[in-house]
C-alpha cells in the first residue's frame, strides 16, 4: 500500500549553542525590533536564529548545488 503523505522528517529539535560577536548580537537585536514593527509579533532572538538560519540555506543558490551534487555520489 502506498499512501500519498510520506514518512514525516526527523523533527526533534537539535540545541546548538553559539557565541556572537558584539556586532552581530547587535544586529540581531535590531533585527527582531525591525520585525515586531513590521509583524506586530514580538520574537526573541533566539526564536528567529533558525528561521533566519533556514532562510540563508534556502537561499544560497551556490551551497544548494554542491549539496545535491554530494549527496548524489553517496
Amino acid at each position: 500500500m502506498t499512501l500519498k503523505l510520506s514518512k514525516l522528517p526527523k523533527r526533534t529539535p537539535v540545541k546548538v549553542n553559539i557565541v556572537l560577536n558584539p556586532e552581530t548580537h547587535d544586529a540581531m537585536i535590531d533585527y527582531a525590533r525591525i520585525y515586531e514593527e513590521t509583524y506586530g509579533s514580538k520574537e526573541s532572538v533566539e526564536e528567529l536564529i533558525p528561521f533566519i538560519i533556514a532562510n540563508f540555506l534556502d537561499n544560497d543558490h551556490a551551497f544548494k548545488k554542491v549539496r545535491k551534487q554530494s549527496n548524489k555520489s553517496h
